[in-house]
């Protein structure tokens, strides 16, 4: 398998530079990031949830981060929030291997929330729609494609940069 065909559209459409970087076979972020050589603090990580109404949204954060649903709830505006199974989402991106999908919720219908942290950050990398490569991109880019919510969500393992 290889690029998720519509991110690979959207982004040769939009003229952005992008790095496809392959990999070991690897079904976490943090696992992704490390057979990558590449921080958990870079590695963006989608978690997907379902709000009160049952709208999937997409909640972006550093691989090395877990989600505040307390905080995301709040951010997102929604009185519940129910982290999806995987069996829950599989149907929504196609072209996306189970738990690979790129963090671009604008090609799937879905509003995309990112962490403040991640938005620090010049570059980001994430899931190319499989479990064996990635894209790397400027953040600005990813910004301008995603037109994400950004605020604090994610709560770091402590450990520093």
């Amino acid at each position: 398998m290889s690029l998720a065909p519509e991110v690979e559209k959207l982004l040769k459409d939009e003229g952005v530079d992008y790095e496809v970087i392959k990999h070991p076979t690897a079904y976490t972020a943090a696992e992704e990031a490390a057979v990558s050589h590449i921080s958990g603090y870079e590695w963006a990580k989608t978690v997907i949830f379902f709000t009160e109404s049952d709208e999937p949204i997409m909640a972006v954060l550093p691989a090395s981060y877990h989600v505040n649903a307390d905080l995301l709830k709040d951010l997102v505006g929604s009185r519940k929030l129910r982290l999806a199974a995987e069996s829950d989402f599989s149907g929504l991106y196609p072209n996306c291997e189970p738990g690979a999908m790129p963090p671009f919720g604008n090609l799937y219908g879905q509003r995309v929330f990112v962490d403040a942290r991640l938005a620090e950050d010049e570059q980001i990398v994430f899931n190319a729609g499989n479990h064996s490569e990635a894209v790397r991109l400027c953040y600005a880019d990813f910004e301008r494609l995603a037109k994400p919510i950004v605020g604090s969500f994610g709560e770091g393992s402590g450990s520093g940069r």
